[in-house]
């Protein structure tokens, strides 16, 4: 490989480094994360303020490795397979809040490496061999924040310098090998200030010195499953005695190993700490009744969880404010033993293991909130008996459990709840009767999945302040759901999402004027024209996903509330058809709003098609718009055209009609007649007093047909020409005249006549004139003129010679060849 090949190869190579970046705010934000770089590339502008550069190779750390970046406050170098980081690495980037090395193999800190980030507020050194904690931090005096868990550090012992960190508030050491604490190693803990969390967690602890944390004021201590046995745990918690903290968290982890207890005051150490909230996970299950409430009546907040409580104990709390009972195995709720405590404002008893029956509580006048979820309780008269005492609740929560009975009058004495939770809970007579009436000051209601049939339009009657409502997975009867919220004019989220609603009449939001959160997810809707009504305006959000919809009308779309912001039109049978423009354009104009349109796919070519709504191409419909206009002027022109063709020739259509029925020559028939007469009716006078006084009355007669003696009555005047004229007599006899030229019938029973004449190739016609008609004239009956030139006729006159040989020659051409 020559030079230029290595230097192409290289800068192709920084180009496409940089592009690999991804840019998540504009010349702010870059992560370069798993991108296998081995340097910053050049083109992270120098107004970054944070990058993600995790899982990258850079192993060695050192000046050169960073470019100058003076804006940069967060820089994540976590498993970039990190060994040595030299002195001054970080003096182009001295600007950093938080640096995170979490993953790294380090084994050799610079003794000045950390000395130019004197804003460092957060230091994670997670899982990178470290030993200890006396790291040279001298200059990072803003620190707040010292992640170094899951190392292998052996003390809590912390740098002397860490004594001026007045911002210090967390030092996290969980999963490292500390098993013992002694008081020469919490001197410095002793004069950090009194917003510190500790966190122990998952610590070998075996041994922790008397009086280690004695005067040490914590916020929070994290000592769960950081004890080798019970017995070191039991004292463990005795050799706490001294301390001042907020917040104790002990017990153990789930999943981890469980201790055998064998002593009744296994807790009792808790007796000599100072704390304010505890929170205990058991997760083991004592051979004997232990007292887990014995040490905690002066906390405020009490929480067990994951514990083996059958029935808990009487215990007298002196303070407290909240208490939670987390995935016990209580078979009764504990209101005897709660009751008449005066200071519990909030009580959450969930979870249960087994199902828990129903109790009454009693004289709880600031109990506010109640958490009785997922119990699989069935309470069958809610809810007086239960809440007998509670005044003041504002949050009831009944949520997953088996079935709740409300009686009417149920919740009287309960007017100040404001959230009330029933979801996944069955709810027997809420749908029948008005059984919420009285809670004039609920906010919050969710009855999602309780089974309810909505029969009652007055069911949530009396809710005047509700906000937001959840009736998703229950049943409407009827046409209920057109009057069910009309009261509820403060309603702003209305969830009605999987209720099989089929139609939603445009009345059933008339009153929510403050409406901005509307779901109808899931149900079986066609149409949503309810869109298009001014009640609506303020809202923002609509959900019509899994519906039935396959268009939405233009005049519709045209109404949409000005604030619509988010519209989920996706897993809807959409028709994509070209007499859906107007819809499947604003779908591809308004992307914006619409929430998921790559999901909005066509259905009309079959219902499994994956061919979404965006991808349709309006302009093939222009086209075939246009190919269909142009056709159907063509089909209009055609038809027109049609009609004026078979209205001009219907008499000759009528005659083909009856030539296809089957032609019959004279000599294959019988006529009825001699000759048919073709004459004006301004010329009837001639013919009814010379031609058929001497044809008729000469010898032999001769019989004529004439149209207004012998066409038959009732029958058609076409079917009469040609039955009984044309096909009735052997010889058809014209008589022309200038009348007789400007007589459609007469020019159509000419043409007729010819036509026999072709098919038969006899002189079967016979022309008489009446009057001198202009040859030019004679031009305008078809075929008359060129039979005039090619044939003998007869002219008429009144000189009594000629007239004489007019009849001779007449009689004589009529009787020829007649049988």
């Amino acid at each position: 490989m020559n030079f230029f090949t290595v230097s192409f190869f290289i800068i192709y190579f920084s180009v496409g480094a940089g592009e690999l970046c991804t840019k998540i705010t504009e010349n702010l934000h870059y992560s370069c994360m798993g991108r296998n770089l081995s340097y910053i590339p050049p083109s992270i502008p120098s107004s970054v303020q944070t990058l993600d550069f995790s899982f990258n190779d850079l192993k060695h750390l050192q000046k050169t490795v960073f470019p100058v970046l003076p804006f940069l406050r967060v820089l994540d170098l976590s498993r970039c397979h990190i060994k040595h980081i030299e002195n001054d690495t970080f003096n182009n980037v001295k600007n950093l809040t938080a640096l995170i090395l979490t993953g790294n193999p380090i084994t050799y800190f610079g003794p000045g490496c950390l000395s130019s980030l004197s804003n460092l507020q957060r230091l994670v050194l997670v899982d990178v061999g470290l030993l200890s904690l006396q790291l040279q931090m001298n200059n990072l005096t803003k620190l707040q924040e010292l992640r170094v868990g899951t190392n292998n550090i052996q003390s809590v012992s912390l740098p002397s310098i860490m004594s001026n960190f007045k911002d210090l508030h967390l030092i996290d050491l969980h999963a490292n090998n500390i098993s013992m604490i002694k008081t020469d190693q919490t001197a410095v803990l002793r004069e950090i200030g009194r917003n510190m969390t500790l966190i122990l967690s998952r610590n070998p602890l075996s041994y922790i010195e008397p009086g280690a944390f004695k005067d040490i004021y914590l916020r929070e201590l994290d000592i769960r499953s950081a004890f080798v046995s019970s017995a070191a745990q039991k004292a463990g918690l005795q050799a706490l005695y001294g301390l001042n903290v907020k917040r104790l968290m002990f017990g153990k982890f789930k999943g981890d190993f469980k201790f055998q207890f064998s002593d009744a005051d296994v807790l009792d150490g808790l007796c000599s700490i100072h704390f304010q909230e505890i929170y205990y996970y058991i997760i083991e299950r004592p051979s004997e009744t232990v007292f887990i409430f014995r040490c905690m009546i002066n906390a405020t907040n009490v929480l067990v969880k994951h514990g083996v409580i059958d029935e808990m104990e009487y215990v007298f709390f002196h303070e407290i404010k909240e208490l939670y009972l987390l995935q016990n195995q209580l078979a009764t709720l504990p209101g005897k033993q709660l009751s008449h405590l005066h200071t519990l404002e909030k009580l959450v008893i969930s979870h249960n293991i087994e199902p828990i029956r129903p109790g009454t509580f009693i004289d709880m006048p600031k109990l506010q909130y109640l958490d009785l979820s997922s119990n699989r309780m069935t309470l069958t008269r809610c809810c007086t008996t239960l809440l007998s005492g509670t005044p003041q609740i504002r949050y009831l929560n009944f949520s997953q459990n088996a079935e709740i009975s409300i009686e009417l009058g149920g919740l009287d004495g309960l007017a100040s709840i404001e959230i009330l939770d029933f979801h996944h809970t069955r709810v027997l007579d809420l749908g029948y009767y008005s059984v919420l009436s009285n809670l004039t000051y609920l906010r919050y209601l969710d009855v999602s999945y309780s089974s309810i049939t909505f029969i009652n339009i007055f069911s949530f009657y009396g809710l005047r302040k509700l906000e937001i409502l959840k009736v998703a997975g229950n049943h409407f009867r009827g046409d209920v759901a057109r009057y069910l919220f009309n009261n509820l004019t403060l309603l702003e989220h209305l969830d009605m999402s999987y209720c099989r609603v089929v139609e939603l009449h445009p009345s059933s939001f008339k009153n929510l004027q403050r409406l901005r959160l509307l779901n109808v997810r899931g149900n079986k809707l066609m149409t949503i024209d309810f869109l298009a009504l001014p009640d609506l305006k303020r809202l923002t959000s609509l959900y019509a996903d899994k519906n039935s919809i396959t268009s939405i009308p233009l005049h519709v779309l045209q109404k949409l509330p000005t604030n619509l912001s988010e519209f989920d039109l996706s897993s809807n049978p959409i028709d994509c058809s070209c007499s859906q423009t107007d819809f499947i354009l604003w779908i591809i104009q308004n992307q914006n709003i619409l929430k998921q349109p790559e999901n909005i796919f066509c259905k009309t070519f079959s219902p499994s098609s994956d061919f979404r709504a965006t991808d349709f191409d309006i302009d093939s419909c222009v086209h075939k718009k246009r190919l269909t206009i142009v056709l159907s002027v063509c089909f209009v022109t055609v038809v027109v055209l049609l009609s004026f063709l078979v209205y001009r020739f219907q008499f000759y259509l009528q005659y083909c009609c009856i030539l296809l029925r089957g032609y019959r020559s004279p000599g294959q028939q019988e006529c009825s007649y001699d000759a048919f007469v073709i004459f004006s009716s301004y010329d009837e006078v001639w013919v009814m007093n010379e031609l058929m006084e001497n044809l008729e009355n000469g010898v032999p007669p001769i019989q004529l047909c004439l149209h207004m003696r012998d066409f038959q009555a009732g029958k058609s005047i076409t079917s009469n020409i040609i039955d009984e004229g044309i096909l009735g007599s052997r010889k058809i006899i014209v008589v022309v005249s200038q009348h007789f030229i400007d007589s459609a019938w007469c020019r159509f029973e000419f043409e007729l006549a010819q036509s026999r004449f072709m098919l038969e190739h006899s002189p079967n016609i016979i022309i008489i004139i009446l009057e001198d008609v202009e040859e030019g004239k004679t031009k305008k009956v078809f075929g008359l003129h060129k039979h005039l030139k090619k044939n003998t006729y007869l002219k008429w006159s009144r000189d009594p010679l000629s007239n004489m040989r007019f009849w001779i020659r007449l009689r004589k051409a009529i009787i020829a060849k007649k049988k």
